[in-house]
């Protein structure tokens, strides 16, 4: 909405500044941060009344179950803040903006039917496993074919520190695409186990990302970096920054002791629109090293479910996913997350310093 008053320049001089994705990107960061921060009490005390509270797992940590009880489902407030910033203050002509915002919400969407079920119908389950995976593969091939229509959209890889190397995968890419999007928005889920530990990353990814759609949609930039230049994807630093915001104003009431969990209508929606963002920008690969964090909780898992079938009961973690496992050896709690948060930022850093590696 806002962008458009930039066509009144013209007129009114001081509407020159919409056109700048910089100008866009800051107050759309503190819009969304805004929202989440004025409607958060409200948004909360509403959870209570309807009595939907975070279940906690028997074979948890002991210290969790103090937390029976918590008002969850909190991703939906960041939602409906994203929503309406991306609306603001994005050039709605774009089409990665729609993609994106059929991604998230189409996951986000998902996540909450699996919340809804379990936390408003009191089922022991709600979605099952098969059935999140293959709803969110739907979601993510939609989205690869929408990305791979795109005009003058290159399907080639883009290899960090390996500038002559990009294999071109051709229609391969829409599945690779469906790939990213599915698995990041699962490992971004499977983080989400203490107060603040996933949305501390997601806030960093997105940062880092909003430095690499910029890069990218900015001809010269890609140029001089000799990374891929992506018609149309500087729109995207303005939902990155959109992100931004809206994950730091969750994090007021999601910080230790939390007054509100995101639930998966948080974390599925905000994996995915990681992913998303990763394929437009042609950074996907690197994805692994910037959301290193999360990939390094999905491998405790892997490893440990791996093992405990191989050896017939042994364990590596005392307990999977890897935040639990320092939990469980006696870090408290916020030691556990702001050392994860360090992790996260460290790996951001050494995953800019590969746009000069080339």
């Amino acid at each position: 909405m806002f962008y458009f008053l930039y066509h009144l320049h013209n007129k009114i001089f001081i509407f020159n500044v919409f056109r700048y994705i910089t100008f866009r990107t800051i107050y759309a960061s503190v819009t969304a941060f805004l929202i989440c921060f004025f409607m958060g009490p409200w948004f909360i005390k509403k959870l209570k009344a309807m009595q939907i509270g975070q279940y906690i797992r028997e074979d948890g940590p002991q210290d969790h179950h103090k937390k029976a009880g918590t008002p969850t489902m909190g991703g939906t407030l960041m939602m409906f803040s994203i929503v309406i910033s991306v609306l603001l203050w994005t050039d709605l002509s774009n089409p990665f903006v729609w993609i994106l915002l059929f991604t998230t919400t189409g996951c986000a969407a998902i996540g909450f039917t699996d919340d809804y079920l379990m936390q408003v119908k009191k089922r022991s389950q709600g979605l099952s496993a098969k059935q999140k995976i293959a709803l969110q593969t739907v979601v993510g091939l939609i989205a690869g074919t929408l990305i791979y229509s795109c005009s003058d959209f290159d399907t080639c890889l883009s290899i960090p520190m390996f500038k002559d190397l990009k294999p071109d995968l051709g229609w391969g890419y829409i599945p690779f695409a469906a790939c990213v999007i599915v698995g990041t928005s699962n490992a971004v889920n499977l983080t989400d186990g203490l107060d603040g530990l996933a949305i501390g990353p997601v806030i960093v990814v997105s940062v880092t990302y909003m430095l690499f759609a910029y890069s990218a949609g900015h001809i010269k930039i890609a140029e001089y970096l000799q990374i891929h230049y992506v018609s149309g994807s500087g729109e995207l630093t303005v939902i990155c920054g959109i992100i931004a915001g809206a994950g730091l104003g969750f994090l007021w009431f999601n910080t230790y002791p939390a007054q509100v969990f995101m639930g998966d209508v948080g974390s599925l929606a905000l994996g995915a629109a990681i992913g998303t963002l990763a394929v437009m920008t042609k950074q996907e690969i690197l994805l692994i090293l910037v959301g290193g964090l999360f990939v390094i909780e999905v491998l405790s898992v892997i490893f440990q479910v791996g093992y405990f079938k191989m050896t017939n009961g042994r364990r590596i973690f005392r307990m999977a996913p890897l935040h639990h496992h320092f939990e469980l050896k006696g870090w408290p709690e916020p030691k556990v997350i702001v050392r994860f948060w360090i992790i996260s930022i460290i790996l951001a850093l050494i995953s800019l310093s590969t746009l000069k590696l080339r």
